[in-house]
């Protein structure tokens, strides 16, 4: 079977491995197409602020959430909800006995409530964290801070997002 596989002159002949790579390739894409299943799109989750409240006592169970000592700072809108800058401090001296053991990150309305988690320790020097974060659409964004005392203070800002994200249409 000479010449089965032929190249561009400018590109060398394609090995073995390469061929086998593309067969395997285009055999999954048949099994897909065909099955039906692995090829429709999955419908959009839909939250809520009940699943927000529902996160929420995932983490804190029952204990109470105090306002005060958390610092939220998110700008109040952002034109790309792809990437939004946030900031939570918290006032805490961070030493052994009295220091932040971690800062929780939840919205509103995207697929997943519960954003991020951060583990911190009295040697972190400082309870803050910054990082960007997806957002949906316009909602309250919420962060809690855990103590080693084991309260739990929380501070939430409204955002106005105008283009969302997390949002994938079906094809």
């Amino acid at each position: 079977m000479k010449g089965a596989m032929t190249s561009p002159p400018d590109r060398p002949p394609p090995t073995r491995r390469i061929f086998l790579v593309r067969a395997t390739q285009a055999a999954g894409v048949l099994a897909m197409g065909a099955s039906g299943v692995a090829m429709s799109p999955a419908a959009p989750a839909s939250a809520t602020p009940d699943s927000l409240q529902a996160a929420i006592r995932t983490v804190v169970g029952s204990a109470p959430l105090r306002d005060g000592k958390v610092t939220l700072d998110l700008p109040p809108l952002a034109e790309n909800g792809n990437s939004v800058p946030l900031t939570v401090s918290v006032d805490s001296p961070m030493t052994p006995t009295d220091h932040v053991r971690a800062i929780h990150v939840f919205n509103e309305k995207n697929p997943q409530p519960h954003v991020m988690s951060a583990v911190l320790g009295p040697r972190a020097g400082r309870a803050q964290i910054s990082v960007r974060i997806k957002l949906n659409d316009s909602q309250k964004v919420v962060a809690i801070a855990e103590t080693s005392a084991g309260d739990f203070w929380t501070a939430s800002a409204d955002i106005v997002v105008t283009l969302a994200a997390c949002v994938e249409e079906p094809s």
